[in-house]
Order: C-alpha cells, then structure tokens, then sequence
C-alpha cells in the first residue's frame, strides 16, 4: 500500500532527510504524484483514492498476506488503510458500541473520531488498546489531520519517506520508496505514531523522546534517519488537562 501527504498536512522530521544530495540522487527522486502513477502501472489490481489537493492512496489486494489482510473504508470523509488483524477486536466493539459487522479499519476509524470529537483519552491510551499486528494510515479531510501508526513489534513493516516536492510517503513496501526517495526514507518506528498537529510520538513510551539514529548505506552515504525511543530523556510535553481548563485530550492528534 502506498499514502502520499502534502507538506501543507504533513511535515515530516527533518532527520529523515539524508544530508546525501548528488545529481544522481536526486534526479532518481519522484514527486508524490509521480510515485502514485508509478505504483498504479505497476501494481497489479491497484486502486487509487484522490484526497483533493493534499494527496492520495493506493493499494491492492494483490499477494497479500492471508493473516494480515490490507483494507480500506471511508466514513464520514475520514479515509483509513488498515494492514493487520486485531486479536481484540470483538472487545474494542464493546467498547466504542459498535455492531459485530464491524472490521479493523472501520474499528480505526470510529475509534480516531471518538478521540477527535471528545478527546475521552490521550491518543497513546487509544492505540496501546489495540492488540494484534497492524499499520494503519489515516487522513481525515474533515480538519485535514494526518494520523499514522505501527504496533509495538512493528510486525508488520512500514516504511515513510520524502519526496522530490517535499511531500511525506508512507508504504508498507521499501522497494517503492527506496526507488523513489532518494536515500530520504527509512523504517517507520514501531510503537509509533505520526500525526499532522503532534509530529512523530511513541504510544508505548509517551514519557519519553524520541531521537534520530543515523543509518548509511552499503555504499557509506547516509540515508534518512531512524527514530527510537530515548529512554535518558522524558518529554517536557504536560501529559494531563489541566484542571477546569477546557484543554482535552483531542490535542494529542
């Protein structure tokens, strides 16, 4: 599956931009929508989404894994991509008052608005609740939000990435922004999450920073960072509302 984003949505880290810049690098790089054309020629059964002038999605039932199945859904102009299976998911429908034809990215999708609309929870809380292996990538054109995450084992890969015009691309395929990005990509951490409003989070360690790791390549040339958690350095971000203000926990995304 492939997601392309605007800067105007999402500004990625500027550590996963490689500090590498030769002619032949950057001749090699595409811009978002180059890479979506790209991947629609020549991914077999591929279907594409538009989400206006910010972006667009792609993927493909194609090969794909028979326990992690990808799936996409709309509601209420929230648009989700969902790879993965959720061991709790009869749980999570109790949960949110759901009905059993619910399904993963449906739960994801009502799951983002219940913490758009009420902030009931910080958004680490929503995603440590979900048990199993997944990615999911999110745009909800409501508010223009962005909203990316990976489970804690990262069990099922992801990968982001910078394009020629500075958009941020997302795909569970490194093939594809390795061809495409340049040496500017790099695995997306797990137990992690990404929005338009927070940046780059990790949920299961939202206590503490994230630092940039340097990668290189075969060749030496540095590539896009890699992102872990830094377990010397706690966030200076307050984790509560405070009391009677009228702050909640829609914030967090």
């Amino acid at each position: 599956m492939l997601a392309i984003f605007g800067s105007a949505v999402a500004n990625a880290p500027q550590e996963l931009s490689s500090p590498c810049s030769t002619k032949e690098i950057e001749e090699s790089r595409k811009s978002g929508g180059e890479i979506l054309d790209t991947f629609m020629k020549e991914t077999h059964n591929a279907i594409q989404v538009t989400l206006c002038d910010v972006g667009g999605m792609a993927y493909t039932h194609h090969k794909q894994a028979l326990l992690t199945p990808r799936s996409f859904a709309v509601i209420d102009g929230v648009f989700c991509m969902f790879q993965g299976t959720l061991e709790n998911l009869t749980a999570l429908r109790q949960e949110y008052g759901l009905t059993k034809n619910v399904n993963e990215v449906m739960l994801i999708i009502q799951a983002y608005k219940t913490l758009r609309d009420r902030g009931p929870f910080p958004a680490d809380r929503v995603l440590a609740s979900l048990n199993g292996r997944f990615i999911f990538v999110l745009y909800d054109t409501n508010c223009r939000t962005v909203f990316v995450a990976q489970d804690c084992e990262g069990k099922i890969p992801l990968y982001w990435g910078l394009t020629r015009d500075d958009s941020l691309a997302f795909s569970d395929a490194p093939e594809i922004l390795k061809a495409s990005c340049g040496k500017s990509f790099a695995p997306f951490p797990a137990g992690c999450y990404f929005s338009s409003n927070m940046g780059l989070k990790s949920y299961e360690h939202p206590l503490q920073k994230l630092k940039p790791v340097p990668r290189v390549d075969s060749h030496g040339q540095a590539l896009g960072a890699a992102f872990k958690v830094d377990m010397a350095q706690r966030s200076q971000e307050p984790m509560m509302p405070r009391v009677g203000s009228e702050a909640n926990w829609a914030q967090s995304i």
